[in-house]
């Protein structure tokens, strides 16, 4: 049974937005690699928002309110989830909280696993009243789905 992860990161007020995606696009390959290779994601998805507009789409202006969304489906523990995150992608989490309200107190992350996880929970709408109920489809982990696909 897959697990969900909907974290929202607010952006330091005044952060430039094309920093941020300046910073999301460098990592795209990277993270990409990174999940595949951690093997249990079954989809994963980083979206900027701006809670200044109503439907949350970026105009490109200067805002306050930017918001990081990286939204997740995984198999296992959370606990294992971050390890895999931290131990994979950890230096682009290092650069993304680096525009994060809160992010530089648990950079390098590999060096507080524990805090980094801890504000992961904290931002994680996933694990917080009323947002805890996920819909699954099916119950297969992605290994078992990658082993069952048609060969080629």
């Amino acid at each position: 049974m897959a697990s969900p992860l909907t974290l929202l990161l607010p952006v330091i007020p005044g952060t430039n937005l094309s920093t941020i995606g300046q910073a999301l696009a460098e990592s795209n390959a990277q993270l990409d690699a990174a999940l595949t290779s951690i093997g249990t994601v079954h989809y994963a998805r980083i979206l900027l928002l701006d809670a200044s507009t109503p439907n949350l789409q970026p105009g490109g202006n200067q805002s306050d309110s930017y918001v990081i969304a990286v939204i997740t489906e995984y198999d296992g523990s959370f606990n294992d989830y971050i390890g895999d995150f931290v131990a994979q992608v950890g230096q682009i989490f290092d650069t993304l909280l680096q525009v994060v309200v809160g992010g530089a107190a648990v950079t390098p992350v590999a060096n507080n696993v524990n805090a980094f996880a801890e504000f992961i929970a904290l931002n994680d709408a996933s694990q917080h009243q009323p947002n805890v109920n996920m819909y699954q489809a099916y119950t297969a982990t992605v290994q078992e789905i990658l082993a069952n696909l048609p060969s080629s």
